[in-house]
């Protein structure tokens, strides 16, 4: 960000050199530096609060790690897992504080963004420098505020092993109550005495009154029951998709929603890792004069790039089959080395398309197989269709209609359509 406005320094300075003084009394690069050396030392103290969005899951689990160091005989919870819980519940509190940091990065972004945008109010015509240098500012801005909200999901979705924690503290007695006074919310907006008890719900509606209070509204049918059930869904639907586009726009996270004046990538806020897609395909080929029916299986690593949009590398390997049910004898009759682009179009569907060396002839060892020159070469354009599957392994499904527009060429000649299904990790 410092080298950003260093640039629009420079190029403000071109146009207006007094409105540049203005928005610049110093070298932005000093003031960034000094922001980040009060950011560290926030992030190395202890917070009691975990910034301006509520985090459930976390707060229930920092609160279950306290409970646990606190009343380890209640669980039975012996020195060496209890010594690992203490310096859990240390860096869970650090890592509150370096939240807290980051959300004062992002008002901090904001502000300025504010600012720079006020200083160019004046303008009638910015010189393309300038526009460029504002647009990568706010593009920068928003990737980073994207980066916290993302990282602010995954701490809210415990693994197995928090959990497992929160169940196991679930059954003492005790835990209820040291939930109610030592979690975030508790502290937010205090819990009365009286709380969970016959007392606190005086004066309160009960449910058969609200559902007799239904009834008389819509009458007792099913079909009455059923339109509201229907219409509660749909309410809930609507308002699931409106979060989730607060969210991914700022909302929610204590601060002024940031909406952006481009596309933004889905991938950007990724780590290189988090980016990866794995999968493997494959097909059958019906036998011809010079193969036998075989199977085609390939194994594939895709790098997603943003909007749908991947490439990747593969490799494959051809089982022969036999020459029918009463000849059915396996062999290996190719390999094959295989690269790929796929274009999203509209909703699952997408361009693909890619080059491969196959491969094929049968082989017995590696030798056979190493001279490139026998190889053949297979260009590959098509369709591709993606569901999505629900499962825990299989995440995708891909169906693959490609033309090979190089088979005409081939000697000996291969088939030019190819029918694949391909699955995604």
């Amino acid at each position: 960000m410092a080298r950003k406005e260093e640039n629009l320094r420079a190029e403000l300075y071109k146009k207006d050199s007094a409105k540049a003084a203005a928005l610049y009394p110093q070298d932005p690069r000093q003031q960034y530096a000094m922001l980040i050396q009060k950011f560290r030392r926030d992030s190395s103290r202890i917070f009691t609060s975990m910034g301006p969005e509520y985090l459930g899951r976390l707060d229930s689990l920092q609160v279950t790690l306290a409970f646990l160091n606190k009343y380890p005989n209640l669980v039975n919870v012996n020195p060496a897992l209890q010594a690992k819980m203490q310096t859990a519940l240390g860096s869970l509190q650090q890592l509150q504080a370096k939240l807290q940091a980051a959300d004062a990065v992002k008002q901090f972004i904001q502000s300025r963004k504010a600012q720079i945008q006020q200083a160019l109010t004046g303008f009638t015509h910015l010189p393309a420098g300038i526009t460029n240098a504002v647009a990568g500012y706010k593009k920068q801005a928003y990737y980073y505020a994207d980066q916290v909200r993302a990282y602010r999901e995954t701490l809210n979705d415990p693994g197995k092993t928090a959990q497992a924690a929160l169940a196991l503290v679930s059954k003492v007695p005790a835990f209820s109550g040291f939930m109610k006074k030592n979690s975030f919310l508790a502290g937010l907006i205090g819990v009365p005495p009286d709380y969970g008890t016959e007392k606190a719900v005086e004066g309160l509606q009960t449910r058969q009154q609200v559902l007799a209070m239904i009834q008389s509204k819509i009458g007792s049918t099913t079909a009455g029951t059923a339109s509201l059930q229907n219409s509660i869904n749909s309410a809930k639907a609507d308002i699931a998709k409106l979060q989730s586009k607060l969210s991914k726009l700022g909302g929610g996270g204590g601060s002024a929603m940031d909406v952006p004046d481009f596309k933004p990538s889905d991938q950007h806020s990724k780590t290189f890792f988090n980016r990866l897609q794995y999968g493997f395909n494959m097909q059958t080929t019906q036998g011809t004069y010079y193969f036998p029916n075989y199977m085609d299986l390939g194994l594939s690593l895709g790098y997603n790039l943003g909007h749908s949009n991947s490439v990747g590398i593969g490799a494959s390997y051809k089982i022969g089959l036999g020459t029918g049910w009463q000849h059915i004898a396996f062999s290996s009759q190719g390999v094959g080395i295989r690269s790929w682009v796929d274009i999203h179009v509209k909703k699952s569907w997408s361009a693909t398309g890619g080059f491969e060396l196959n491969y094929v002839q049968p082989f017995s060892s590696f030798k056979d197989i190493q001279q490139l020159n026998v190889w053949t070469r297979s260009g590959l354009i098509g369709v591709e269709k993606t569901v999505s599957l629900k499962s825990t392994i299989l995440k995708k499904t891909h169906v693959q209609l490609l033309w090979d527009f190089l088979s005409y060429s081939q000697v000996p000649k291969t088939p030019p359509v190819v029918f694949r299904v391909g699955y995604g990790f």
